[in-house]
């Protein structure tokens, strides 16, 4: 029979505070292991005095590995899965191109379910246990992506994508519909077991004024939910998005005077953002999700990270698979490096960690429950093998302190550098 109690040892990392309102390292307590029972973390020090008070625990060793929270992407599309790094498109030549006929396939029920566990299957290898999912139109999408969720016991948001223009007729809802299905899908997964539904407008060119409105209806009916969509991913986008609303002050008002823009909105990309927005994402809490490596790949622009969490934004990380290229939120933390050298504002490792974790969770108002090891949390976890390869083992073993020798996984680490992932206490 399987044990609901295990010690895992090695070295244990931790968040008590934000690695940017302090110096970095300063903000993470390092244990010698943490003990899981029935799903939750239940302590976590020093490793002989858990294995004395816990007999009926089954211990796993790690040695020197590094064993912190799952990793948290704040911003995905499950239904790109297959066509991830498809080549060379500004945004909208990219969604017409691949992304739109892709998503048509999602209306059999068959395909989604397949797609939907090839995607859980692919982040759990990379450590990625929890994360927010645009799904398409059809409500089969959203059936099939929270049933492979909930078959593996993990804390996932997701939500019907919501089009009525400037899309494929097969990929077009109604105003009508758009709120009578998201309805009926927030009703049907919303709080069972670890889902969680998100109301979901693409973005304002793909909805009319209506569409937008009934969906800004809908999320005052469940102020609980989550609302996720885009902001300020391109420059000609938000051209594009000005000419389709002349009245608009600016792309966030598109948004905003639709009733769109919330304490729980998470705005994916957020780049290209006036001195208006800023301050009114600010001022209303709102999540900022930051898709370092679809950024670089569809060429988007230079995320303002530094000077975002100076004027205390929300901010979290994500993959945006799959205008994102990779699937691992290691080769995202060290695009996020990357993007931060290029703004003359370099990440340091424990910031990274956070971003992909605790930040994350935070954008998402759950970091009471995933992306940090607290006693109470749920037991998401990752082991990161800091020797995973040749070229990261012998750079790692010259390191002066754990951040130096976490920081070449982080640059250079893949799914090879994950030892195993835990979701929801379970191996």
């Amino acid at each position: 029979m399987t044990k609901n109690a295990h010690i895992l040892k090695g070295q244990v990392l931790s968040f008590h505070s934000s690695p940017f309102e302090t110096t970095p390292p300063d903000a993470v307590s390092v244990s010698e292991a943490v003990l899981v029972r029935d799903g939750k973390i239940a302590a976590l020090g020093e490793a002989r005095f858990l294995i004395a008070n816990n007999s009926d625990a089954q211990i796993v060793d790690y040695g020197d590995d590094v064993i912190m929270a799952g990793f948290v992407d704040a911003h995905v599309h499950y239904p790109q899965t297959a066509m991830i790094a498809s080549w060379g498109k500004r945004l909208i030549d990219w969604l017409n191109s691949y992304t739109f006929p892709e998503e048509m396939r999602f209306e059999d029920p068959e395909y989604a379910r397949m797609i939907a566990n090839r995607y859980l299957d692919l982040t759990r290898a990379h450590g990625t246990t929890s994360m927010v999912s645009f799904c398409t139109i059809h409500p089969a999408s959203v059936d099939a992506f929270f049933g492979a969720a909930q078959s593996r016991g993990q804390r996932v948001v997701a939500g019907k994508t919501c089009m009525n223009r400037n899309a494929p007729d097969g990929l077009q809802d109604t105003v009508q519909s758009a709120y009578d299905d998201s309805k009926a899908l927030l009703e049907k997964w919303h709080g069972q077991d670890r889902l969680s539904y998100a109301i979901t407008p693409r973005f304002s060119p793909t909805s009319t004024p209506d569409q937008l409105a009934a969906l800004g209806a809908l999320w005052e009916e469940h102020p609980d939910c989550l609302m996720q969509t885009h902001l300020s991913e391109q420059t000609d986008e938000i051209d594009w998005v000005m000419g389709m609303f002349p009245e608009a002050r600016d792309y966030l008002d598109t948004y905003e005077q639709y009733g769109l823009l919330g304490e729980k909105g998470l705005y994916g990309h957020a780049i290209h953002l006036t001195d208006r927005e800023r301050a009114r994402l600010r001022e209303m809490g709102a999540g900022l999700v930051h898709c370092p490596t679809s950024n670089t790949f569809i060429g988007s622009g230079l995320f303002d990270m530094a000077g975002l969490m100076a004027e205390g934004q929300n901010v979290g990380l994500a993959t945006d698979t799959g205008g994102g290229s990779s699937f691992s939120m290691l080769r995202t933390m060290a695009a996020a490096y990357e993007i931060g050298q290029l703004r003359h504002t370099p990440l340091h490792a424990a910031q990274l960690l956070w971003l992909a974790t605790a930040g994350s969770a935070g954008a998402l108002h759950m970091q009471d429950k995933i992306g940090n090891i607290k006693p109470g949390m749920e037991a998401d976890l990752v082991v990161l093998n800091l020797q995973s390869t040749p070229a990261i083992s012998q750079r790692s073993v010259r390191a002066n302190d754990l951040w130096e020798a976490i920081f070449p996984t982080i640059m250079m680490g893949d799914d090879r550098a994950i030892r195993d992932t835990w979701i929801n206490g379970q191996r």
